[in-house]
């Protein structure tokens, strides 16, 4: 009988842990493969958030982050020790996801290996290597080596094929992250004290009207960050609104956000959430404002708009099926689109009803069928 294959599966943040933990597990259910699992930490306290709700305990944890480390450092870091792990584990296939620099490098690592890389949601592409930095390189260098191109959706595809890749090692399967938020929500109904963490602040907005927050994007930096903090000081001196912000470990967003927002009653600035206290956010808000990638795929899982604070995304088909707006940075453009979403019930319903183009909650599922196909030859 045919051993099975051993699939080394690479990340290393709280986003990339998020949408790789439903693979692991339908990895770890087809007995066609082994997952091993290996954590560069370059995320480490949200990393280990959604480990332990997961309940995956990585094989290799390499701990790589430190303090205002710089991206050609920590780069070096993680081609060194991933190539290390690679060396050891003698994998059969890599899987890495998105477009992070521990993404990057475990794809490069495998390159100079000869190892086949998979890459989970592939495709993504803003057409400007500045916006988003430097993930929109990091992406594309892993369009160049990897093997399996696991696309979340047609325009992704669509990118990739006009990069001349192969259209028989692309496939549409939709991003697993709507595979995890439909996991972690069914977990919360079964055991609301997952997510009981947020019900002080629920208890003290009662009656207002709640817009979540995220921001940690490196191009926002600066200038931009302080204009999303004025654009939030705005915000919440509306008396029917309400605004919880986790707020990013980033000295670089803390720093600007606790100089212009502390003190405002309307503003929850809180730590970082674990993920089904992130669900339950996403649940509660009316709005979400954001620069992050993922949040523009999750939170029309659950019905609500998406304001990207950003001049370009990746997720153009949010943008298309009318899910999601670019609002930039500019302070009075994100009070305008914001209020226009509060105050306009014909404009807020158009968002909040169109269809979600990023899934059906079974990426996983194709995935593993795929790289059964591929192991099987």
């Amino acid at each position: 009988m045919t051993a099975p294959a051993k699939i080394l599966v690479v990340f290393g943040t709280r986003p990339e842990a998020i949408k790789l933990f439903p693979v692991v597990a339908a990895l770890e259910a087809d007995p066609r493969f082994t997952p091993v699992v290996c954590v560069s930490a370059q995320h480490r306290q949200m990393l280990d958030q959604v480990l332990e709700i997961a309940g995956i305990v990585p094989d290799h944890d390499l701990d790589l982050m430190k303090p205002d480390q710089t991206l050609d450092g920590l780069t070096a870091a993680l081609l060194t020790e991933l190539g290390r792990v690679m060396d050891e584990v003698s994998p059969a296939r890599v899987i890495v996801q998105g477009d992070t620099a521990t993404a990057m490098a475990g794809a490069l690592a495998a390159y100079y290996r000869k190892i086949p890389v998979d890459h989970v949601e592939a495709g993504l592409r803003s057409g400007n290597i500045y916006h988003p930095w430097p993930e929109e390189v990091n992406r594309k260098i892993i369009g160049q080596i990897a093997s399996l191109h696991f696309a979340p959706t047609e325009v992704a595809a669509g990118a990739l094929i006009a990069e001349q890749v192969d259209p028989a090692r692309v496939l549409v399967t939709g991003n697993t992250v709507i595979d995890a938020l439909h996991w972690v929500t069914a977990r919360i109904e079964a055991d609301p004290a997952l997510a009981a963490g947020l019900a002080q602040l629920e208890g003290k907005f009662a009656g207002k009207r709640i817009i979540g927050v995220t921001t940690h994007r490196r191009e926002n930096f600066g200038g931009g960050m302080e204009n999303i903090a004025e654009a939030i000081r705005q915000i919440a001196a509306r008396p029917d609104v309400a605004v919880i912000f986790p707020v990013h470990l980033n000295p670089n967003v803390r720093a600007v956000m606790n100089s212009a927002l502390a003190g405002l009653d309307n503003v929850a600035m809180i730590e970082p959430l674990d993920y089904p206290h992130f669900a339950r956010l996403l649940s509660i808000a009316e709005i979400m404002l954001t620069d992050s990638g993922g949040v523009q795929e999750e939170a029309p899982a659950l019905g609500k708009p998406v304001l990207v604070m950003r001049e370009t995304t990746e997720r153009p088909e949010g943008v298309t099926a009318g899910t999601a707006k670019l609002v930039g940075t500019e302070t009075a453009n994100i009070v305008t689109e914001i209020f226009t979403l509060l105050d306009d019930k014909a404009a807020y319903e158009a968002m909040a009803r169109a269809h979600n183009p990023f899934g059906d909650g079974q990426t996983a599922r194709r995935i593993v069928e795929r790289l059964g196909n591929e192991i099987g030859r």
